[in-house]
């Protein structure tokens, strides 16, 4: 196991222990130290794993429910893959929930925490990680201005759907569902528009070619005013 792997099984395992704590302590370092020692660790370990402290931690957290999810699509891939994109994008907002769904106080805190301290470069870079995850694992290819608006468009949702979920009291989450499949019904209808607009406005002169016509016309117009 490389160095790198090492401190990844560490910080899962004092952050896996911690997290029963984070649920009614909050993310301190006391939440974080507990859960070393209750993964039969020494104190020391929470500050090797976090040296950040909570902050990293929280990130640590964002990041471990990502790999979690991509590891359960991974052990669907044959029924995921066979579904159409939107619900393969719905699929994995979904899953992530699900997965997350004995932590849902621990995540709580987390949303409370980076609120209380804002850091929005911070907080838009879990939520980037976490979209990106998404759209790669629905087989997402797209490498123009595409790429960045599926994106964003994603990161709407994943955030109105989690607020959404953490409030939700309805039978097996079955609102938060309902929202998420409306909430990605829009998107998609947004992404189709994005997409037919671009499609039209590629058949239009480009602005940059008609003024360099413009410009070589007008200096051919002088050149021949001077020759004559």
């Amino acid at each position: 196991m490389t160095g790198r792997a090492e401190r990844q099984a560490l910080r899962d395992t004092v952050l896996e222990a911690a997290l029963p704590n984070v649920a009614f302590d909050g993310w301190t370092d006391r939440s974080l130290r507990d859960g070393a020692l209750a993964a039969g660790l020494d104190a020391g370990a929470a500050i090797r794993a976090f040296p950040g402290g909570a902050k990293e931690a929280i990130g640590h957290f964002s990041d471990w429910a990502d790999r979690r999810m991509l590891a359960a699509l991974e052990d669907e891939a044959e029924s995921f893959g066979a579904l159409r994109v939107r619900d393969r994008i719905t699929r994995a907002v979904r899953l992530r929930l699900e997965l997350l769904a004995p932590h849902r106080e621990a995540l709580r805190r987390a949303l409370t925490l980076l609120g209380l301290r804002p850091d929005p470069v911070f907080a838009s870079r879990l939520l980037y990680r976490t979209v990106d995850a998404m759209w790669r694992a629905a087989g997402d290819t797209a490498t123009d201005f595409n790429f960045y608006t599926k994106r964003g468009l994603l990161a709407g949702v994943q955030s109105a759907t989690v607020l959404f979920w953490l409030g939700d009291r309805s039978a097996d989450n079955e609102a938060t569902w309902a929202f998420l499949d409306r909430r990605i019904g829009n998107v998609m209808t947004i992404g189709k528009a994005i997409g037919q607009m671009k499609g039209r406005t590629g058949t239009l002169p480009s602005p940059l070619g008609l003024a360099t016509r413009l410009r070589d016309a007008a200096a051919g117009r002088a050149k021949g005013s001077a020759k004559g």
